[in-house]
């Protein structure tokens, strides 16, 4: 009776805290996480080469962490060298800056980010809120403005 309770407490808060955005087109830049839209408007100036993918299952090893996000198919970016830094932050640092456990899953429209160590581009955080459901908080980004 507990497992089951405890399955349903975690997907209905999984649930209530977003919603895929169907339309999100998740890309990669090394191992930091952004969207198509950030760097056809923000970094076009950077990128030297790309790469698409239109499913997870055709991702290379090296991109199959990202799987997750991959239902849209997903981009790899290669920046020019010399760029300079880029504003990123790791989402566990997202978590601490809003009083959150650092192991806390993030949700980046709709996207659960179970893996708080991956790294994302700070410009991308458009919208950030914490969501609490039923006393479980989590953060909830939407990247389009």
């Amino acid at each position: 009776m507990k497992k089951l309770f405890y399955s349903l407490l975690l997907l209905s808060s999984a649930t209530l805290f977003a919603q895929k955005n169907v339309s999100a087109k998740f890309a990669v830049a090394g191992d930091t996480v952004g969207t198509v839209d950030l760097f056809t408007n923000s970094y076009k100036n950077t990128i030297e080469g790309t790469r698409s993918y239109k499913s997870a299952a055709e991702l290379p090893q090296n991109l199959k962490k990202f799987s997750f996000i991959a239902d849209n198919g997903l981009v790899e970016y290669k920046l020019k060298k010399n760029q300079g830094a880029l504003d990123k932050t790791t989402l566990s640092d997202l978590n601490a800056r809003y009083g959150l456990a650092n192991g806390t899953p993030v949700f980046i429209d709709g996207y659960e980010f179970k893996n708080t160590n991956l790294t994302v581009f700070e410009e991308m955080l458009s919208k950030v809120e914490v969501n609490d459901s039923h006393g479980l908080k989590a953060i909830s980004v939407t990247t389009k403005k």
